[in-house]
């Protein structure tokens, strides 16, 4: 089945900064669209937005005035809600509250046309749920963009139990014409991207409550090592911590309360204390104008000392003291099963590294450890000394993401390209998760989890069967 075609309308219900997006959208892609929202001026408001989003676009060059002109012209203000009965396409972005989107679709099936696809924008709440009322549940799917929806390229195309694969298709390919990365999903608590990036947030946090590091040393070596655009805990203060702890408990609730998703207590204090990021002026840092800046943990690196010659990839020498990147096996161990002195490395991305994370077993000198950072600053990398932790920080967490990968696939969930592709594409990962295990070694990943698993007991640490699996057949 094709895209919807150009000719035919879209309606958007809902005005909101998600639902003008998506309005947009619809208009730049040539659709006739239908803009309605239940509050008195909120369509005004949002097709206001739109038009002073799309004047920066035109001073920037990056539009012509004509253009615009042609797209406004192509979204139309209702002032009833049976206005969308002539759309082919109705998406709903209204507040996420399961009642209101139940009636409200329940009252759309009355006013459109019997072939007329209705998609909601959730993007927490069961589709199969939305749709348990409807008479035609074949024709629902979720539609979940993400914010800002013009930007952000991607949309997850979520299928409920009842959906048609055929309406499902459609919507993938319209998202497609609509210049979006789409990926077919199921209906599943946190569909994607919200189940997979759980594990960026939660191992931070429990590496912090841990005390490996702290939350600015942690922000450094994820972005600095591994390649993220913002580290977990200014993420979250940019979230919300309220708003992303809900969604953690949600979630972690959702699927009867797998030890995966537990929630963090450090993070419900910082909730409990008002202290929800950017918006209430603290959060893990403090945001307020004479602040002092929270500075990651970094080793000094010795003008005097001799730099060692170093491969970020790991396997060389630095005085008879083997240094390796970490498969989940602290240096301690490491240096007992050798019978040398060990410095593990973390993961890092190689080419463009600003950081990395390395730990020691007890028996490496200071010298050895000086040359280590020497070489590093040789090659502009600041170095951050961890405790001999498994897995350490950069490799635990990707480990970590790659496990969820693995395990929402074995579910059903998704494909491992769709998943890739959503992480990439909804939350700007550096990589997707699946692609970096099989850059990592699949072995390596098991280990790690296994590493720590051994260690803790912790059944968050239980690799996924089908990683398992795939690790025995590479």
């Amino acid at each position: 089945m094709s895209a919807l075609e150009t000719t035919k309308t879209v309606a958007v219900v809902g005005a909101g900064t998600m639902g003008a997006g998506i309005a947009q959208l619809a208009a730049a892609a040539g659709h006739p669209v239908v803009l309605f929202d239940a509050f008195e001026g909120a369509a005004e408001k949002g097709k206001a937005g739109v038009d002073k989003g799309l004047d920066k676009l035109v001073s920037r060059g990056k539009m012509t005035a004509e253009t615009k002109a042609a797209l406004l012209a192509r979204i139309r203000l209702a002032s009833d809600i049976s206005e969308v009965a002539e759309a082919s396409l109705v998406v709903e972005a209204i507040i996420e509250n399961l009642e209101i989107k139940r009636e409200l679709f329940a009252s759309l099936e009355n006013l459109v046309a019997s072939d007329t696809i209705l998609a909601t924008n959730t993007s927490s709440i069961s589709v199969t749920a939305i749709a348990r009322e409807l008479k035609h549940p074949q024709r629902f799917l979720g539609m979940h963009f993400f914010n800002p929806a013009p930007v952000m390229k991607l949309v997850e195309v979520i299928s409920g139990v009842a959906t048609d694969a055929g309406a499902a298709e459609m919507i993938y390919d319209t998202a497609q014409n609509w210049g979006k990365i789409a990926v077919h999903a199921k209906s599943t608590p946190g569909f994607i991207v919200n189940r997979v990036a759980r594990p960026y947030y939660a191992e931070a946090l429990r590496l912090c409550e841990e005390q490996v590091a702290s939350p600015a040393t942690l922000d450094a070596l994820l972005t600095g090592a591994g390649g993220f655009r913002l580290g977990p805990f200014a993420l979250m203060d940019l979230i919300g911590n309220d708003v992303n702890y809900a969604v953690s408990e949600s979630v972690f609730n959702a699927y009867y309360q797998e030890p995966r998703f537990r929630p963090s207590i450090m993070q419900l204090e910082l909730v409990n204390a008002g202290r929800l990021g950017r918006k209430s002026g603290r959060g893990f840092y403090d945001y307020a104008d004479d602040a002092t800046l929270a500075q990651a943990a970094l080793e000094n690196a010795d003008s005097n000392a001799e730099a060692a010659d170093i491969k970020l990839s790991g396997g060389f020498d630095i005085d008879g003291v083997v240094v390796e990147q970490t498969t989940g096996v602290t240096a301690a161990a490491r240096a007992k099963t050798l019978g040398k002195p060990v410095i593990v490395l973390d993961l890092n991305k190689g080419t463009g590294t600003s950081v990395v994370g390395f730990a020691c077993s007890t028996n490496v000198e200071d010298e050895t450890v000086s040359k280590l950072v020497a070489g590093l600053a040789a090659q502009d990398i600041k170095a951050v000394r961890l405790p001999d932790w498994p897995g350490l920080v950069v490799m635990r967490t990707v480990a970590m993401l790659a496990n969820e990968g693995y395990e929402a696939n074995m579910q059903g969930v998704a494909s491992f390209e769709a998943i890739d592709n959503a992480m990439k594409y909804g939350v700007n990962y550096p990589k997707g998760p699946i692609e970096w295990a099989n850059e990592i070694g699949l072995a390596n990943v098991l280990a790690v989890l296994d590493g720590i698993y051994h260690l803790t007991r912790d059944p968050r640490y239980r690799a996924a069967l089908s990683l398992r699996l795939a690790a025995d057949n590479h």
